[in-house]
């Protein structure tokens, strides 16, 4: 049964069938704190389309974007659940250096925590926006190039390799 929902959900946003709103909708989801990456798909819709690598770039970052503020609104609305844990050294951290701290939302694994974190203790919301969406920007900006400058005989062996 998950299986079938999973093929389901995988065959639903397949790309580029869907293309921006599949880029929109995995970029949103990946932002969250559920484990999923959008740059195989944002890669995926450029490499089908490259005319339109601008218009894929920025939809994956307000999508992404969409999705940090939602991580930064959970945190604010979480801060009298765990009002404990504010000893950690990250919140130091982020009150140390404020909204500025959202350019380091794209990073894998410790971003979107971030924007979490964020909202747990009021940064200011747009300035938060705003770093966030230029940290998340460039992402994709990097990433797709890499992606694209490297070439496709590369990415097959690493697919032959893990598979």
């Amino acid at each position: 049964m998950i299986e079938n929902a999973i093929l389901w959900l995988l065959k639903t946003l397949a790309v580029p069938t869907v293309g921006l709103t599949s880029v929109f909708i995995i970029s949103f989801v990946s932002a969250t704190l559920l484990p999923l990456g959008s740059e195989p798909a944002v890669f995926a819709v450029i490499k089908a389309n490259p005319e339109i690598f601008w218009q894929v770039i920025l939809v994956a970052t307000v999508g992404n974007t969409l999705g940090g503020v939602v991580d930064y609104w959970m945190g604010y609305g979480a801060k009298q659940t765990f009002a404990k844990e504010r000893t950690s050294r990250w919140f130091h951290w982020l009150e140390r250096f404020g909204a500025k701290t959202m350019l380091l939302a794209w990073l894998p694994g410790v971003g979107d925590p971030i924007c979490t974190l964020a909202g747990w203790l009021k940064l200011p919301f747009w300035p938060s926006v705003f770093y966030m969406a230029i940290g998340k920007f460039f992402r994709y900006i990097f990433m797709t190039w890499l992606l694209l400058n490297v070439p496709d005989g590369f990415w097959r062996a690493v697919a032959d390799w893990l598979a």
